[in-house]
């Protein structure tokens, strides 16, 4: 991979250009990190796949079998350091294995929880004796983990939780009393990360096992998906937990929540791509077989416009989930045995935008393919024997879980507010920058990297109008907030991919630019209906500016989409599937 950059902070995106040789992507995987993607997706396609119907069928001791047959390969292992039994990889092999098992359905979502959220809040923030006790026996699948962290009235607000911990006379354990419900993993797994409240005020994590006294589960939950995954409530019943056993410090398990959270959403966006490609491909292996009006569903222009924008959208958050794996590992090297819990936790919170991006871009990237998919498919889209089926009812969960992506929009720019009042970002200089790119000429408006600037610069803008207007209030307006939030996403997934794709300009591909193109033109679309719901908030006593940024917009055209669209499609076509 090469020396980590260290000098890019999180959501400096936003205020700046980025340099394409500080940013990372496929095309820069090292020979150790392409044989990790080799062992994953061998592993998927060779052991999971042919075992979908059964874990379907909950068959749960199927996932517990291959998830010890994951970590026999060390594909459980990859963010568990070398000295406790792991691989120590670094973030990018990480989203590199959630990837690849992101086709997976069911079974994959049993295994990144239990690889990210169940096991890496004690790879960063146990003790030694925690670590030495669990890390080896969670890298190799002898333990299966979970998380458990909501609750009946608690959901995206975490912090208010019920759940209580109470020391006992003898000072020896915490009686845990609480109830906490859709707990991934549950059915198999021997560990718990749960999140109470000492004497019911003190927000803390503790480690809990499943035969610790007073832990009993409820009834399976039948869901609309990821049937396969266990989903069951955690009940706890004056459960006896070990002082030794408390994750962290007392009263900060918040912490811990939220910033191993970071990563999860970093994974799930891993997941949601890889799982994008193959319901691609499942969409073009149908069409190129179908037939109607005597012609293959794939010969027709309107399917070839929908393959080429959902390979479109694919390119994008590949290009945003290789960039943001790099960002990862720079902030994140070496903490895995950083003794300043202080210092572990900033790390993780660093690019918490960038992976709230990955998380919100790459769940409805993938709710786009299902659907189109579906659609592709006809009927038959509809009917359980085809995979795009499962697919479409298995993807609506990643819109909500890891936080939904409502949350996550209101984080983004909430984030961003903090960070500039604190002076992490540079903004008031970058606000004049801004200001004078909006007013420069449209000449080279359709330019990839310029339509990047207009992008940034009508942000930064508008993130100035919203705090001259609503000052400290702006924290209440949501409405605002989850629109500038969706520029920021749109504008990352560009940005990634125009970098990518200039960076690849010593290899040139037809097919990158291409598919860059097709993805450009729709995000200013996107831009455009964005820039109009803020009109009336944010710019109705300023017509002359909301005309300006309107055509720098306006004046982007790629012209000769019809047949670009068409190109992608037919080398698609020829690859059976996404290729760049």
């Amino acid at each position: 991979m090469g020396e980590a950059t260290t000098s890019i902070r999180g959501g400096e995106y936003l205020v700046s250009q980025i340099n394409e040789a500080d940013s990372f992507f496929p095309e820069d995987l090292s020979d150790e990190q392409l044989m990790i993607q080799k062992t994953a997706r061998q592993f998927a396609l060779q052991e999971v796949m042919p075992s979908l119907d059964a874990i379907e069928d909950q068959q749960f001791d199927q996932v517990v079998k291959l998830m010890k047959q994951a970590g026999d390969l060390g594909l459980l292992a990859h963010s568990v350091p070398e000295a406790y039994g792991g691989l120590g990889l670094d973030k990018i092999s990480k989203g590199i294995v959630g990837e690849e098992l992101g086709r997976t359905g069911s079974y994959g979502v049993a295994h990144f929880n239990h690889t990210c959220i169940a096991t890496l809040p004690i790879t960063y923030y146990g003790t030694t004796e925690q670590k030495e006790h669990y890390l080896p026996k969670l890298a190799s699948g002898e333990y299966i983990g979970a998380y458990c962290l909501t609750e009946p009235e608690a959901g995206s607000d975490a912090m208010s939780g019920q759940t209580t911990a109470v020391l006992n006379d003898q000072g020896t354990h915490y009686l845990l009393n609480g109830t906490k419900i859709y707990i991934t993993n549950a059915q198999f797994s021997d560990t718990f990360i749960v999140y109470a409240k000492v004497d019911g005020e003190q927000f803390t994590a503790f480690i809990v096992e499943k035969d610790f006294p007073g832990l009993s589960l409820g009834p399976e939950e039948h869901k609309m998906g990821i049937k396969g995954s266990s989903t069951r409530a955690v009940i706890l019943d004056n459960c006896e937990v070990p002082k030794t056993n408390v994750l962290g410090d007392i009263g900060r398990g918040h912490v811990i929540a939220f910033t191993v959270l970071n990563l999860g959403r970093f994974n799930l966006g891993s997941a949601c791509m890889g799982a994008a490609k193959h319901a691609l491909k499942l969409t073009i292996a149908h069409i190129d077989e179908r037939k109607q009006f005597k012609q293959r569903i794939s010969e027709f222009g309107a399917s070839k416009e929908k393959v080429a924008k959902m390979a479109a959208c694919i390119y994008a958050s590949e290009s945003v989930q290789y960039r943001t794996s790099h960002l990862l590992e720079t902030s994140l090297q070496g903490m895995d045995v950083e003794d300043s819990r202080k210092k572990v936790a900033a790390a993780m919170s660093e690019f918490a935008m960038e992976c709230a991006v990955c998380k919100v871009y790459g769940s409805e990237t993938l709710d786009h393919l299902v659907d189109e998919g579906v659609q592709l498919h006809g009927g038959a889209g509809f009917i359980s024997e085809y995979r795009i089926e499962h697919m479409y009812r298995d993807s609506r969960i990643n819109r909500i879980f890891e936080g939904t992506n409502e949350i996550n929009r209101l984080l983004l720019t909430g984030q961003f507010l903090k960070k500039i009042m604190k002076g992490e970002l540079a903004y008031e200089a970058n606000v004049r920058d801004a200001m004078e790119q909006l007013h420069k000429g449209t000449e080279l408006a359709s330019q990839p990297m310029e339509v990047v600037k207009n992008l940034r610069a009508i942000y930064l803008v508008l993130v100035g109008q919203a705090k001259k207007q609503f000052g400290a209030a702006i924290e209440t307006e949501q409405e605002v907030l989850m629109k500038l939030s969706e520029l920021a996403i749109l504008l990352y997934a560009a940005e990634s991919s125009v970098l990518r794709t200039n960076k690849k300009q010593a290899q040139p591909s037809s097919l990158s630019h291409a598919l860059m193109e097709a993805l450009l033109e729709d995000t200013v679309a996107e831009a455009l209906v964005v820039l109009r719901g803020l009109e009336d908030p944010l710019l109705a006593d300023e017509p002359e500016l909301a005309q300006t940024m309107y055509e720098r917009l306006i004046a982007v055209r790629f012209p000769g989409s019809v047949a670009r669209n068409r190109g992608i499609a037919e080398k698609l076509y020829e690859k059976g599937g996404y290729a760049v």
